[in-house]
């Protein structure tokens, strides 16, 4: 496990916080945290728990893995994937519903695409196209 990165962890939240239109003391309740707390996470003073950031998460409608990659607790090779749930989590301009399918649709891309390049090593190299299909050539 990585060391916590405190001090981009707490411009990070600071900077999603005033995204959300939150005031540090909003966010503090939402989250279940004090508001001394908090400010002093936002400053770099303070290491919070894995359980915190789950709670600062939820209460700025951001994922979680977003947080802990900001913390270092996890692996920047996720990154990506954790940025685009963020991103759809924290759009303040689509409904809950319509966050939930857009990760539902982007989950299915992302299985297509793994099967398609694992399929891709034992499929017919006469198969240009990836379709799986014999293509027809016309003849003269």
């Amino acid at each position: 496990m990585a060391s916590l990165n405190v001090g981009n962890l707490g411009g990070f939240l600071r900077e999603q916080r005033r995204s959300a239109q939150l005031s540090l003391r909003q966010l503090a309740d939402a989250a279940g945290v004090s508001n001394p707390y908090l400010s002093q996470i936002e400053r770099g003073l303070r290491k919070p728990s894995a359980e915190i950031l789950q709670q600062l998460a939820k209460a700025l409608r951001i994922s979680a893995e977003t947080l802990y990659v900001q913390a270092g607790i996890l692996d920047e090779r996720d990154r990506e994937e954790t940025e685009v749930r963020g991103v759809i989590l924290a759009d303040p301009s689509i409904n809950e519903r319509q966050k939930q399918v857009l990760l539902q649709i982007y989950e299915s891309f992302r299985k297509e695409n793994g099967l398609q390049t694992a399929s891709d090593d034992i499929s017919d190299p006469s198969d240009t196209f990836g379709t799986g299909a014999d293509v027809a050539t016309p003849s003269n």
